[in-house]
């Protein structure tokens, strides 16, 4: 089974680093759907009422859901050419700034990067 990620379709800073991990997903291992495509389907209710357009979120092939720096952590730790990345922030207490930043980052990242007008794929 495959992990399955939420990224914003409009957001090009998260288009392109689908882009970018999808070619370094060698093994098929993670599946990507626009946030976009989940808002009225109800295949995904487990994502209602979440903030799906401030994180990313993941759902394992375990069937855990991850959000925002763990969904970040746990993507470069299922990639082979990411894995030592991964296992650099699962390190004792770097989630306690690698969180924040990841936070930030997200915040600022449409006055950055702008937001296109129609989902990409």
């Amino acid at each position: 089974m495959k992990h399955t990620v939420f990224y914003d379709a409009q957001c090009p800073l998260c288009y392109n680093v689908k882009r970018v991990l999808r070619k370094l997903d060698w093994f098929q291992k993670i599946e990507w759907i626009a946030v976009q495509e989940t808002e009225n389907s109800s295949d995904y209710s487990f994502l209602h009422g979440k903030d799906i357009y401030d994180q990313i979120y993941m759902r394992t092939s375990g069937g855990e859901l991850l959000a925002g720096f763990f969904t970040i952590r746990k993507l470069l730790i299922s990639l082979p050419l990411t894995f030592y990345a991964g296992l650099l922030i699962y390190l004792p207490f770097v989630s306690r700034i690698g969180s924040p930043l990841y936070k930030w980052v997200s915040k600022n990242r449409y006055d950055w990067f702008g937001r296109y007008d129609q989902p990409r794929e």
